[in-house]
């Protein structure tokens, strides 16, 4: 997927501090999946662009996997398949930018909150006191990159969709490739799960691990419009 023109996201610092040890998506899936499917049997079907794309293969053994353990069975040479699956995915660039006061001996002297004197510094109360008068302010820019990927099961014969879910996860750096399984695993966890609900599901970071590892407290699933 052609990578997006980069777009500006306004932000507070809060997001640019600590290390991050997990990594969150924003999942969406819609889909009408029959109760009786008997045959899950499946194969791919890569877009003409994605044929002979190493990127591609890598992410599409990662999806197999994750369809193998749903239960899912790899088309045999000798029978079509009942399934075909196909994904998408890319990456957009923008930026955080962060206002927040800076730091100046001058501002924070003996009367910043912490210490035992007087007053609240130079705009607390005391004889100084002005309400328009504050610390001065620097605004910093970060690079944030938003990633996505799309993957839709269809019935192979008609081509009925059966299930559509899209997850975007978002990071400070360029890294597709490392956060592309918890992606895959993101997009399948509770499958096929409720319908046009959009969650947040959180993974451990770990990156001597071959797979994800869930998060301990996983937070629950918000109807599409309320996630934070």
């Amino acid at each position: 997927m052609k990578r997006l023109l980069g777009v500006l996201f306004l932000a507070g610092s809060a997001l640019l501090t600590g290390c991050a040890t997990t990594i969150t998506s924003d999942v969406t899936a819609f889909h009408a999946w029959p109760a009786d499917l008997k045959d899950k049997s499946f194969v791919f079907a890569p877009a003409k662009e994605q044929e002979g794309s190493l990127e591609y293969r890598n992410y599409e053994q990662l999806i197999r996997a994750e369809l193998l353990r749903l239960g899912f069975t790899d088309a045999p040479a000798s029978a079509p398949a009942a399934l075909k699956v196909s994904f998408a995915y890319g990456m957009q660039s923008g930026t955080i930018v962060v206002t927040q006061p800076m730091y100046d001996p001058f501002w924070y002297g003996p009367g910043y909150p912490g210490w035992r004197g007087r007053g609240f510094g130079p705009w607390g109360p005391g004889p100084f006191y002005d309400p328009f008068w504050g610390p001065p302010m620097q605004t910093t820019a970060f690079p944030v990159f938003q990633r996505r990927l799309h993957v839709t099961i269809a019935r192979a014969a008609g081509d009925q969709k059966l299930y559509e879910v899209t997850v975007d996860s978002e990071g400070r750096e360029a890294t597709l490739p490392m956060a592309m399984p918890y992606m895959v695993r993101s997009a399948f966890a509770e499958f096929p799960g409720p319908s046009g609900v959009s969650r947040h599901v959180v993974l451990k970071l770990d990156k001597t691990a071959k797979t994800p590892t869930p998060a301990p407290a996983p937070t629950p699933a918000s109807p599409v419009g309320t996630v934070p």
